[in-house]
């Protein structure tokens, strides 16, 4: 039976690096000629293949810098002021759904540039100062 333990490779398929300096019967410099990085132990080149560095290239990269912090999605009181009518209830869920941001998942915030004559009621949305004291001004709440 075909097991894990007794697998073997097929003969010519694992072929042996030539391992040169150790010992006589090379000449002085064992085959690798004389100094230089090449000359050195572990001296090797990087990548020798120029189609192995496109293939790398291609691979997407799962290393790098993200943010502890992201940035929040912002949305002004005269967009709301446009989309919205007296007594709305305004949620993530509900800015996604009129297009006013692209994504939800790092939070709203709503910032305080326009003009607001409406009650709106805000949920589950950051909001600045200035934002909410016009909200409030006009009769609206921020829960």
């Amino acid at each position: 039976m075909l097991n894990l333990h007794n697998l073997k490779s097929t003969k010519g398929s694992r072929k042996k690096s030539k391992r040169i300096g150790r010992g006589g019967k090379r000449g002085s410099y064992s085959g690798r000629g004389m100094k230089g990085q090449k000359a050195r132990s572990g001296g090797k080149k990087g990548l020798q293949l120029k189609g192995l560095k496109k293939m790398i290239q291609s691979i997407p990269k799962k290393r790098g810098f993200k943010s502890m912090h992201p940035k929040l999605e912002i949305v002004n009181i005269k967009q709301l002021s446009v989309k919205f009518k007296d007594d709305d209830i305004i949620t993530p869920e509900i800015l996604l759904k009129e297009k006013l941001v692209s994504k939800i998942k790092n939070g709203v915030k709503i910032l305080g540039n326009g003009e607001l004559k409406k009650k709106l009621i805000i949920k589950g949305c950051a909001i600045s100062k200035f934002a909410k004291d016009k909200i409030e001004k006009a009769g609206g709440k921020v829960e």
